[in-house]
């Protein structure tokens, strides 16, 4: 009789509303609670606790600052019902998944992201709509930001290699330089350049300035924290004399888009003649992570959106850059490259 219950149970589910729709629903839901799960065990600082030694539920309590060791005791078991902790006897550790949480740069920022403000943004959307202050993201989250775009490295530092080999620049401007790595990678591409860094938000700044140091490449490289329309005005700057090849990665679509010819005229005019302008961002498009990045940014300060591919080239050519020529970088992504050259 139980089990007849439990099938009747269930044809009646089945039968009623949108099958689908609560499958997914469900299976939603139970994803969003464990990047929630994840971001907090990391922002209470408890994974990181967890990866220096396993320990017990009061000693955790003691090194994260918990006063009440009965919540902290619920959470650890839902972490572990996460397969992210797991209890031997009384004491906790990481497991594998865990542990990859913690070690892997690339899934801890993108577990910081995801459960932090690309997600309370649509938290936060009703007072935004009804004409509420627009969100900060870029200016405080810039190192987390810079972290997660390197999930695209292996696409950009590949295009960025063979336009070095080709171009073989004795001087590189990387604007917006973020974690360094495109930066770095074109230096080791060409032993005999000297590369510029240039970034606004500290945290980033500090990562270039990490990343060039530990790949032995601070003697050939400069990082300067500043918006690059400044470092461009000043005639007795890093960029007084020409540049050979420009890097402007993941930056475009901070810029407003009534400021992007004057902006690229500028970098081009501080461009050798046959120096290359090379351009990679997101591209406005269909793709569901376009459309959720494009909300992002339009609900930033500043006027901010991603670029249309046609008419970012059409913007390149009106800034005196020819032989423009468009390239998609990561198959199922809408991540594209725009090349120029200074004739």
């Amino acid at each position: 009789m139980p089990r007849l219950l439990r099938t009747r149970a269930a044809l009646e589910v089945l039968r009623g509303g949108h099958l689908r729709a609560r499958l997914r629903a469900t299976r939603d839901g139970q994803a969003a609670i464990r990047l929630a799960q994840l971001g907090a065990g990391l922002s209470t600082g408890l994974l990181d606790a967890l990866a220096e030694r396993p320990a017990g539920t009061a000693e955790l309590a003691g090194r994260c600052g918990a006063a009440d060791e009965q919540l902290l005791a619920a959470f650890l078991r839902a972490l572990a019902a996460a397969g992210v902790v797991q209890q031997d006897h009384d004491r906790w550790a990481l497991t594998a998944d865990g542990r990859a949480v913690v070690d892997d740069d690339l899934v801890r920022a993108a577990v910081e992201a995801f459960s932090g403000f690309h997600t309370d943004l649509y938290r936060g959307m009703g007072p935004l709509l009804a004409g509420g202050p627009r969100r900060g993201d870029v200016a405080t989250s810039g190192a987390v930001i810079a972290r997660v775009s390197a999930a695209f490295e292996p696409f950009v530092l590949a295009l960025l290699t063979r336009t070095a080999a080709d171009v073989q620049p004795g001087r590189v401007l990387d604007v917006g330089c973020g974690a360094g790595l495109q930066l770095a990678a074109v230096l080791e591409a060409v032993p005999g350049a000297a590369g510029i860094g240039i970034e606004t938000d500290a945290g980033a700044a500090a990562l270039a300035q990490a990343t060039l140091a530990g790949r032995g490449l601070a003697r050939r490289s400069t990082v300067v924290r500043a918006d690059v329309r400044q470092v461009l005005d000043d005639p007795t700057g890093p960029l007084a004399e020409p540049v050979d090849l420009v890097l402007l990665a993941n930056v475009v679509y901070y810029v407003p888009r009534g400021e992007r010819t004057p902006l690229l005229a500028d970098l081009a005019r501080c461009l050798a003649p046959g120096g290359r302008l090379v351009v990679v961002t997101t591209a406005a498009g269909p793709a569901a992570f376009s459309r959720h990045f494009d909300l992002l940014l339009r609900a930033q300060e500043g006027a901010m959106e991603l670029p249309d591919t046609g008419e970012l080239a059409g913007q390149m050519r009106a800034a005196g850059l020819t032989g423009v020529a468009v390239e998609r970088l990561a198959p199922g992504a809408p991540l594209v490259a725009l090349t120029g050259r200074r004739g």
